[in-house]
């Protein structure tokens, strides 16, 4: 029988402060039951029709099962910096090796009453033919600006990702036209 247990549990993280600052070390289950605040890399990618890819998770997955995203990535691994995750993380979810290193474009505090990560959101150009993680992505398609924002509205989104790309769109919206 396949295992159906939550992936990565006993992975270890950096446990940070407010300020970011690493303050100790814990096993992934122990900080989300624990509320233990830590890093996350958000990673958009856009094939080169600059489509972005969506997918569905697993249900597997530790934190917000078989809910939709428009970011691969995850946990910043202890003593990983937030760019090494970025990259190891849209590689591994993707199925893609030799993608260009994500560029890094803001970072913000998520919090809820459940959840508190540090969250860095990076974009990267992708091949259009990926090869999906199956123990990540259950479903994925690449959807043009236009059908990701008509389906916002249309499937239920993991709350980070849906607050990351809120907060991406107002990001670009202060931007010059050359720069975002």
């Amino acid at each position: 029988m396949e295992d159906q247990s939550p992936l990565s549990a006993d992975e270890v993280l950096d446990v940070v402060d407010e300020h970011d600052r690493v303050v100790g070390q814990a096993r992934r289950g122990e900080v989300y039951a624990n509320r233990l605040r830590h890093r996350c890399a958000f990673v958009l990618a856009r094939d080169d029709d600059g489509r972005v890819f969506v997918h569905r998770r697993t249900a597997r997955k530790l934190v917000f099962p078989s809910l939709y995203d428009m970011f691969v990535g995850g946990v910043v691994g202890a003593g990983e910096s937030y760019d090494e995750a970025a990259l190891r993380e849209a590689e591994e979810e993707l199925g893609v090796a030799g993608l260009p290193a994500p560029v890094p474009l803001f970072k913000f505090l998520y919090e809820t009453p459940q959840h508190s990560w540090w969250s860095y959101v990076y974009e990267v150009r992708c091949p259009s033919t990926v090869a999906p993680q199956p123990e990540e992505v259950a479903w994925h398609e690449f959807l043009t600006e236009a059908e990701l924002e008509r389906r916002l509205t249309e499937w239920d989104w993991v709350p980070d990702g849906f607050d990351a790309y809120r907060r991406l769109l107002a990001w670009r919206a202060t931007r010059p036209a050359d720069q975002s």
